[in-house]
């Protein structure tokens, strides 16, 4: 029940061998001047207690990722405030594109990810995240993401 995307957008794979970048499970750095943490945006699904997720990056501000980054393994971190970010993940399933969403990043106890809050908006990804989804939609993104027609790609 969760997808995730290995890298912002706007990584490059000749970025691995440069020293002012880093990409890690959790974090991204990008020629020391674009900072990114992955996240959850969470899914509620329609009469159930399950939750579908999208594993995706947000960018942020140089001073919230050192903050960010400062209490990665402090306890209590789940007491910071939400950080405003831009989603930097593009999940092609929706249109127009998810890049540059605005969101708000909550921090959650060590070892969980971070949820990502979407700006409440039209989008369909936010509607979503609002308004829940249905198991069949789950099926129908499992579907389209493990069996990409030639006019989508992961």
């Amino acid at each position: 029940m969760n997808y995730s995307a290995n890298a912002p957008y706007v990584w490059e794979p000749n970025f691995a061998d440069s020293a002012d970048c880093l990409l890690s499970s959790d974090q991204c750095v990008i020629q020391a001047q674009h900072y990114f943490v992955k996240g959850l945006v969470e899914i509620p699904i329609i009469g159930s207690h399950e939750v579908f997720s999208w594993a995706a990056w947000v960018s942020l501000s140089r001073d919230n990722f050192s903050r960010s980054a400062d209490l990665w393994e402090t306890m209590g971190r789940e007491s910071e405030e939400p950080y405003f970010g831009w989603l930097s993940t593009d999940f092609f399933l929706y249109s127009p594109s998810t890049i540059n969403l605005k969101t708000r990043v909550h921090t959650r106890p060590i070892g969980q990810r971070p949820f990502i809050e979407l700006e409440p908006t039209d989008h369909p990804l936010a509607v979503e995240q609002r308004t829940g989804i249905t198991m069949e939609r789950v099926r129908a993104i499992a579907e389209a993401v493990l069996h990409p027609t030639d006019n989508e790609s992961k």
